[in-house]
């Protein structure tokens, strides 16, 4: 009967940490949710970032082009030039590393998909252990009666005699 007990106390543990990990997982799973989501508006501001620093090179190139046909503005419009190449060539590298963190972004966001998808079936087998579980302790409890009741059985017929 001890046994029992100590099997049934190491079933309990086993799924009290299952539940434990189950919560766990879920738990991690709302946690990339939430990154999840904040990655995706860093992506909106990202892209609009881009599409505003698109605007912004359109214009510099505008500028450099109206400093290049006014010839009596000619050393003013090389300084000009050249400050707005570097800040084109600046913004380029922006955008570049702009790109760069948004297919980062988007290889974590798979990688998370694939650790939640993991996860997801990881809770179902724990689950379906789980289920296995309590079915053998209910039939080793019922078998444990039985036994119980033989053993009365035979202690009574014992005494009867």
């Amino acid at each position: 009967m001890e046994r029992v007990k100590e099997k049934l106390s190491a079933l309990r543990t086993e799924a009290d940490v299952a539940t434990q990990r189950a919560e766990e997982a879920e738990d991690e799973l709302k946690k990339i949710s939430r990154e999840l989501t904040a990655k995706e508006q860093d992506n909106i501001s990202l892209q609009n970032k881009i599409s505003l620093l698109e605007a912004e090179v359109e214009r510099a190139e505008k500028k450099i082009s109206d400093a290049k046909l006014a010839k009596e503005e000619e050393e003013n419009t090389k300084n000009t030039s050249e400050g707005l190449l570097r800040k084109v060539a600046l913004l380029e590298n922006e955008l570049d590393n702009t790109e760069k963190n948004l297919r980062e972004t988007t290889e974590k966001l798979r990688q998370t998909d694939v650790k939640a998808e993991h996860f997801e079936r990881k809770v179902q087998q724990l689950e379906a252990e789980k289920a296995d579980l309590e079915k053998k302790l209910d039939e080793i409890t019922e078998e444990y009666n039985k036994t119980k009741q033989n053993l009365e059985d035979t202690l009574k017929s014992f005494d009867d005699l």
